[in-house]
């Protein structure tokens, strides 16, 4: 059975896990790091593989604790122990509680922030990287920037990168519902405490919004008082949307660095992707790569819309964990 493990704050060294400090001979600034969590199939034996998962917008990672553990759980049949790590990008979840993290809010510094994140522990670097919507683009552009040296002669590459339904382009807001703009909107105009779940489900509701969107919304509030407040930090993560929106790895994907496989998979039922994408990703996944680059492929979640881990967790267990198997 797996199970989620918590790092504990080491009296003297409560520290660490919020803040890494560089000094040099002219300078010194510290760096916030990321909450996160940790699940493992057989959490009392030293693992041998890692995957970070990286939640969307307004998400967090406990948002993808179930799938996680039934992934551990379903590469664990051969003895081999994988650690998942479900981290809470900047202005969000725990992370959204920790001060410090260096503007812009952007995809760049997003990714840089999981860097961080394994330098300040003194892990190995992850094995695979799986993000989920916005999170897809932030293990893009990790992708991207290991492996242009940004994070050091000692950083390496993921052997898998996974982008769960995330166009991999700029997304023009006049090609889509306008959904996630509307919610951002409709966040920002309610006070920063909110008097409850319930109140906010039917305020929702009321605007037009639906009701599973709604109660997911919900379940990002937390008590505070005799209120609730939001879970993530929605001024700063509007700022992350607008980044989403702007960067574009298309060049990435067709030409992957050596020695990393990039897995796109779009849900069959979501309504972010145009015919135009849909195409280009088959065009780049049928044609291949040079020999002296990585791989691009591309799967098609059946049965889903865009919550891919809620919708249909089963079929996407079955596209990721075969891949996943096949690294050891």
């Amino acid at each position: 059975m797996s199970t989620i493990c918590r790092t504990k704050p080491v009296k003297g060294l409560r520290l660490l896990n919020r803040v890494l400090t560089i000094s040099t001979p002219y300078i010194q600034r510290s760096i916030a790091t990321i909450a996160f969590d940790e699940i493992r199939s057989k959490p009392e034996k030293p693992y041998d593989f890692t995957a970070f998962i990286l939640h969307g917008l307004l998400g967090s990672g406990r948002n993808w604790r179930s799938f996680s553990r039934s992934l551990a759980a379903s590469l664990s049949a051969d003895g081999v122990n994988w650690r998942m790590v479900l981290v809470d990008l900047r202005n969000h979840g725990k992370s959204a509680e920790i001060v410090g993290f260096v503007p812009p809010h952007d995809m760049e510094n997003a990714a840089k922030d999981v860097a961080n994140l394994v330098n300040s522990q003194g892990w190995d670097w992850p094995d695979v990287v799986i993000g989920h919507s916005m999170g897809g683009k932030v293990a893009l552009q990790y992708a991207e920037s290991c492996s242009r040296g940004v994070y050091g002669q000692s950083s390496l590459l993921p052997k898998q990168l996974w982008v769960l339904d995330s166009v991999p382009g700029k997304v023009n807001p006049d090609d889509s519902n306008r959904e996630v703009e509307k919610v951002m909107q409709t966040l920002q105009s309610l006070p920063s405490s909110i008097p409850s779940r319930r109140w906010l489900v039917d305020h929702m509701l009321e605007l037009g919004f639906s009701k599973a969107l709604s109660e997911w919304l919900g379940s990002n509030l937390e008590k505070s008082g005799d209120s609730m407040m939001w879970t993530f930090n929605i001024e700063a993560a509007v700022e992350m949307f607008d980044s989403y929106r702007e960067k574009d790895y298309w060049p990435l994907l067709e030409h992957p660095p050596k020695g990393t496989e990039i897995a796109i998979v779009r849900a069959e039922k979501s309504d972010r992707w145009d015919p135009e994408t849909v195409q280009k990703l088959e065009r780049i996944a049928s044609n291949g790569t040079g020999e002296s680059e990585g791989n691009m492929s591309y799967h098609v979640l059946p049965n889903s819309g865009h919550w891919v881990h809620v919708e249909n967790p089963k079929g996407l267990l079955e596209i990721i964990t075969p891949k996943l198997a096949s690294l050891v």
